[in-house]
């Protein structure tokens, strides 16, 4: 039965607020990350859907393919992190080693490039700096331990995401009954909130394996053939495919740390890099506008302008979550022809 054109827009406006306090909630409860697992797990199967109907076409086959599909793609996931987390375990060591070993003397050296106009409100020695950290961290060990419990809690709640999404891709390919109106209202929003986290993830995607790509092959090509070999060459590659996944601010990140590892080796190393770090950023820019652009019609400022007001309001993690709520914001805000 059809409700009357008032009630639909009661239920529509109902969902709005409910589907805000939902995504605001996500934030002051520190659960972004369970829900970007979730939704990772959920797009990546709907997006080997069409695979999945041709392989099982039988109604009733479907959902355990659906299920195989799922537990594959999450045992992937959690492989991917598991290999990244020991192969950053085995080229770094432990902490104490890769300040001592690697880190200390890559700033010392970068510092010793660096031109006395530019060191003069920096630290002599990087042992003194060293130092000051330290005195730092004992004085500051209980917020260290909550870092410490802070990350495995977040590491809980992706892998609680993870499962959560797989269920939700499960039941979503399994069908189900028809829709109440308010249901029906909050499965709109969801859906849509689901496609504007599949167009900056996998656009964003798209951009951190080009920057990856060009870094790999300045750090790993260009660079060796003419005898230079920048310390933690491998690192900084997998950093930079890391870090940009956030639009922009990781491409600065990234290549600043290429910046001071190329310092370390020589001036003219860095240069290069600087230079590097230069060219890219603009790419990224056209990058920006042609593939996150013209999968939400969105210029680089305005996420820009977004990721800055999110993370003043809830730090890293609106730092995170700004441009997939931009972008669900302004499909909501298209869909109702607003803007």
């Amino acid at each position: 039965m059809v409700g009357k054109p008032q009630d639909t827009r009661t239920l529509r406006l109902a969902s709005y607020v409910l589907a805000a306090v939902a995504l605001w909630a996500v934030l002051w409860l520190h659960l972004i990350s369970a829900l970007l697992a979730g939704m990772l797990v959920y797009e990546v199967v709907e997006s080997l859907t069409p695979l999945i109907r041709r392989i099982a076409p039988n109604e009733r086959a479907r959902p355990i393919a659906v299920a195989l599909v799922t537990v594959v793609v999450v045992g992937v996931i959690i492989l991917l992190v598991v290999a990244t987390l020991a192969f950053y375990r085995r080229d770094l060591g432990d902490p104490q080693g890769l300040w001592d070993e690697k880190l200390l003397p890559l700033l010392t050296k970068a510092h010793e490039q660096l031109p006395a106009w530019l060191t003069t409100n920096l630290p002599d020695s990087f042992v003194d700096f060293r130092e000051q950290g330290m005195a730092w961290a004992h004085a500051h060990a209980e917020d260290l331990r909550l870092v410490g419990t802070t990350a495995a809690r977040v590491f809980v709640h992706i892998v609680i995401g993870l499962v959560l999404g797989a269920i939700v891709a499960v039941s979503h390919g399994a069908g189900g009954r028809v829709a109440r109106p308010l249901s029906f209202e909050l499965s709109t929003r969801t859906r849509r909130l689901a496609h504007a986290f599949h167009n900056i993830i996998f656009a964003q995607l798209k951009i951190s394996a080009i920057n990856t790509a060009l870094a790999a092959i300045f750090l790993l090509v260009a660079l060796p053939s003419f005898g230079v070999h920048v310390p933690l060459a491998k690192t900084l590659v997998i950093v930079t495919f890391v870090t940009g996944l956030l639009p922009v601010v990781g491409n600065l990140v990234s290549n600043t740390l290429i910046t001071i590892a190329g310092l370390s080796v020589s001036l003219w190393v860095g240069v290069a890099a600087l230079a590097f770090l230069i060219v890219v950023h603009k790419l990224e820019y056209f990058l920006n506008a042609r593939i996150v652009g013209g999968q939400i019609r969105a210029r680089t400022w305005e996420l820009l302008v977004a990721m800055l007001v999110f993370e003043a309001a809830f730090g890293l993690a609106g730092l995170v979550a700004a441009p997939i709520y931009y972008a669900y914001l302004k499909s909501e805000l298209e869909a109702e022809r607003l803007i």
